[in-house]
């Protein structure tokens, strides 16, 4: 995995973001029509927002290095390497329809890209296998990044993501007698132990997203 240059990549966003306040007005902007599932602290509800955007876009190399580290570890290296792989290459060589994106909300694609094909591939195996390849839930916080990218750009950036699965993950994936030991060496304790370091961002950071107005707005 090559998330220096991720974290390279990441630190000039950073540096884009403290000299011109891009991502911030950004945001700042968005907060009248924000989808009315996006629960917000009564205090600061920007700085939460925007706090929440730059911990998504950091954590995407950690998260992508974390499951290297636990299938090496649980030794699924060779079955989710090429998942991580195309992650990666999101941020390093970002597919056409993101060009001329910059800055640190830029980066929010290609991080909502990297933690989607994560999710994707989980929901993929939970389908076949009853559990996810990567035990990592990022539901709420790639629904919150959905949000705040707006359709139908996120939308383009799903198709992106299946498209990327659709061609690494057929059925025959799935049916290869090493998946069941995958199945049960994700099962081990010590390997659930080792995402326990990953609690919800979206809820370490006061960004909430209520599923019953989802629906009622639905």
């Amino acid at each position: 995995m090559n998330t220096p240059a991720l974290r390279d990549l990441i630190h000039r966003a950073h540096k884009h973001e403290a000299s011109t306040g891009q991502l911030a007005r950004q945001l700042g902007s968005q907060m009248e029509r924000l989808h009315p599932a996006i629960r917000l602290p009564q205090t600061d509800a920007l700085g939460a927002l925007t706090r929440f955007v730059t911990a998504y876009v950091d954590n995407a190399p950690d998260v992508l290095e974390a499951a290297n580290q636990v299938a090496r570890e649980a030794g699924i290296e060779a079955q989710i390497k090429p998942v991580l792989k195309v992650a990666e290459q999101f941020f390093l060589q970002p597919p056409a329809l993101m060009a001329g994106h910059e800055g640190l909300d830029g980066l929010l694609d290609e991080a909502y890209l990297a933690h989607r094909l994560v999710e994707e591939v989980n929901d993929r195996y939970i389908a076949h296998l009853g559990q996810p390849l990567i035990p990592l839930d990022t539901t709420v916080a790639n629904l919150i990044a959905h949000q705040l990218i707006g359709e139908p750009f996120a939308n383009q950036l799903d198709e992106a993501v299946h498209h990327a699965v659709d061609g690494m993950l057929d059925e025959e994936s799935f049916n290869q007698r090493s998946v069941q030991a995958y199945r049960d060496r994700l099962s081990d304790p010590e390997t659930e132990a080792a995402w326990q370091r990953w609690p919800c961002l979206s809820r370490q950071l006061g960004v909430e997203l209520v599923l019953n107005q989802t629906r009622a707005a639905s």
